[in-house]
């Protein structure tokens, strides 16, 4: 399969995620300095929001805001669809009155963490909300590279998914919240954590030597990012092959940025 490569550098990352409460313990646990200790997602209260907005926040937009706010904090940047409000508004559709609040409704767009990320950090850039199910990350990678490639600037990429309640948790069992943002630069960027190039590959996806970390990788569709993420914790040059869709993997070469 022949494509143009494309490029970018990493100058940050933000992560939060079952026993990552940051991209600090994350890396060191990815590098093997530390032992994963598995526990249950805790996500930050949106201080970033004024309190109006911040009441009217789900899942999703709290975790959101949390991994791209340490992304662009880390890089020095002043400064972007939820399960649990899906299921309460399929619950409101089914009953007698069949009455959805404006709250509700305007937190089912799947746009909405962007609008809040505008809201929070007073960010007027364009932003783009995309899904494609286990192959989300790849597919958020391959566009944000893209925006760097044609606009040569910044691109803040978020990759999250939260868990569902029942009944939709038992066709689509993701077992806890997780989030990656990554800030992406132009390749001339300076003092950035790693040089990263994409292209395709039909090899099989890497997946994570630990067993755990691996079950927690197939999981979550935004957890496919473990394997970039652990060649990033140890700062060396490497291939990454990231799942994608339909036999496809994004094939990505690590190295440092130069």
């Amino acid at each position: 399969m022949s494509v143009s490569v494309l490029s970018a550098c990493i100058e940050s990352v933000g992560v939060l995620g079952p026993g990552f409460p940051d991209w600090s313990v994350a890396s060191r646990v990815l590098s093997g300095a530390s032992p994963w200790e598995p526990a249950p997602t805790v996500l930050p209260p949106p201080l970033s929001l004024p309190s109006a907005e911040r009441r009217r926040t789900g899942a999703v937009v709290r975790l959101s805001l949390a991994v791209g706010l340490e992304a662009t904090r880390t890089a020095g940047i002043d400064s972007g669809g939820d399960g649990q409000n899906c299921h309460e508004i399929c619950e409101a559709l089914a009953s007698a009155e069949r009455l959805i609040s404006p709250t509700r409704f305007h937190n089912s767009v799947h746009n909405a963490p962007a609008g809040y990320w505008g809201i929070a950090t007073g960010d007027t850039a364009a932003a783009n909300s995309l899904c494609a199910h286990d192959g989300s990350f790849a597919a958020g990678l391959l566009e944000a590279l893209c925006q760097v490639a044609v606009d040569r600037t910044r691109v803040l990429l978020i990759a999250y998914d939260t868990s569902y309640p029942e009944p939709m948790r038992s066709v689509r069992p993701i077992p806890d919240a997780f989030g990656v943002a990554l800030l992406l630069a132009p390749p001339a960027a300076t003092a950035a954590l790693a040089h990263l190039e994409l292209s395709w590959s039909e090899a099989p996806a890497d997946r994570m030597a630990d067993p755990a970390l691996e079950r927690l990788r197939a999981a979550i569709p935004a957890a496919r990012s473990l394997p970039l993420l652990a060649q990033l914790a140890h700062a060396t040059a490497g291939r990454v092959l990231i799942d994608y869709q339909d036999g496809a993997r994004v094939a990505l070469e690590v190295s440092a940025c130069r």
